[in-house]
């Protein structure tokens, strides 16, 4: 079911009145979206609107990463790139081996679903992450390892997935055939990103009409990303790199001032209509999805899960612990108890085949693993944020997004 302009006012209506009273109540926005979700579920009037994988990455995954993208520092993120990269990768692997084992040895799963879902659950999830640190006003190192992670971690989840979901439809999984699908999605989605941030550039210097930039802006976006799932490659490494790449260089002469500032509140707003409806969808759903069936495995799944996180940060965090990109122990309880899951579990989780082993367990213990994700953790990390001394004392209140000058 396709969204109608009259159901997204309806949902946008809901996301308004939310917004001003979690504000009021200093309630995580995220947590709000969700429960008024779940509310919604029984309201008298039908809202008819499927959560699909289709949905998840080719509405709104876009907006999320490319406003995430603009704000990001080239120089901060390639300094901290060994440490995001190993995060990203081997705390991946670490987090989703942790996860099939404990699944096929504790709860006799077969290997096949075990792998499958110890994948699709172990990725930080960009919507949520970004999300909950946006608002909770986190800047500095701590949030660019927080949301890069996030992001870049979507490439090694994508290629594993596929991999596995081919090996276990009896197709072969090599060690080379691994590494090369990785550095084709890794090096592909840069490439498709990179040509077209640099098109965009291009035709956006020869305007200063900023209605025109924000429109090339939303090409970049969304163009980068469609171009990539076109050639089986990484849309969200595509449009994180379109995003990075006219966030840095847009203050050289390609985007207006006006242009700069308009683009910039444009993406704010349209982050803000993306959360608004993923999380209000995702709360709809829990409560339709049969999740108290599946309490038993979802806290085992939950401890697994926790375990697995906690395996991977702290000893990918330990490798850099004599070096200059060391990560303070606050910092790695929070990247720990802050890697939360959401949109991005559950769009793999919807995408399988109907006649994967174990299908409708798989989707059920994933919604409620994201339950305890979104409300347990996002009710719990600002508190952890204050107390470690995280947050800024004045994140309460936004400043006004910034410029995209450098």
């Amino acid at each position: 079911m396709q969204l109608s302009l009259e159901r997204i006012e309806v949902l946008l209506l809901i996301a308004a009145v939310v917004a001003m009273l979690a504000r009021r109540l200093r309630l995580p926005y995220t947590i709000g979206l969700t429960l008024a979700g779940a509310a919604l579920a029984f309201a008298p009037v039908s809202v008819e609107v499927r959560l699909t994988k289709d949905l998840i990455f080719n509405a709104f995954l876009p907006p999320l990463i490319f406003e995430a993208a603009l704000h990001m520092e080239w120089r901060a993120l390639r300094r901290e790139a060994p440490v995001v990269l190993v995060l990203a990768t081997l705390g991946v692997l670490v987090a989703g081996g942790i996860m099939a084992a404990g699944l096929h040895h504790l709860a006799a799963w077969p290997w096949a679903p075990a792998i499958i879902f110890g994948l699709l659950i172990s990725a930080t999830d960009p919507v949520s992450v970004i999300a909950t640190f946006k608002e909770a006003g986190v800047t500095g190192r701590f949030r660019l390892l927080v949301e890069s992670e996030s992001l870049l971690n979507d490439g090694t989840v994508a290629v594993l997935y596929g991999v596995a979901l081919a090996a276990t439809a009896g197709g072969t999984a090599t060690v080379g055939g691994i590494t090369g699908s990785f550095l084709l999605t890794v090096v592909g989605g840069i490439i498709c990103g990179g040509l077209v941030g640099g098109a965009v550039l291009l035709l956006a210097g020869r305007t200063e009409d900023h209605l025109v930039e924000i429109t090339f802006s939303t090409i970049a976006a969304y163009g980068s990303f469609f171009l990539a799932e076109h050639f089986h490659v990484s849309g969200v490494l595509a449009t994180l790199t379109a995003g990075v790449l006219i966030g840095n260089t847009a203050s050289l002469g390609a985007f207006s001032k006006r242009g700069r500032d308009a683009v910039v509140w444009f993406w704010e707003y349209a982050g803000f209509v993306a959360n608004s409806l993923i999380f209000l969808l995702i709360g709809l759903r829990m409560v339709t999805q049969d999740i108290l069936s599946v309490i038993p495995l979802a806290a085992l799944v939950v401890f697994l899960l926790l375990l697995g996180r906690a395996v991977a940060v702290y000893g990918c965090c330990g490798l850099f612990a004599g070096s200059g990109r060391r990560v303070s122990a606050p910092h790695q309880h929070l990247l720990f108890w802050g890697g939360l899951r959401g949109a991005l579990a559950l769009a793999l989780a919807l995408g399988l085949p109907a006649d994967f082993p174990k299908h409708d367990t798989i989707v059920s213990v994933a919604f409620a693993v994201v339950a305890f994700s979104v409300i347990v953790q996002g009710l719990t990390i600002t508190p952890l944020l204050k107390g470690l001394g995280v947050m800024p004392k004045d994140s309460g209140v936004k400043k006004p997004a910034a410029d995209l000058d450098r």
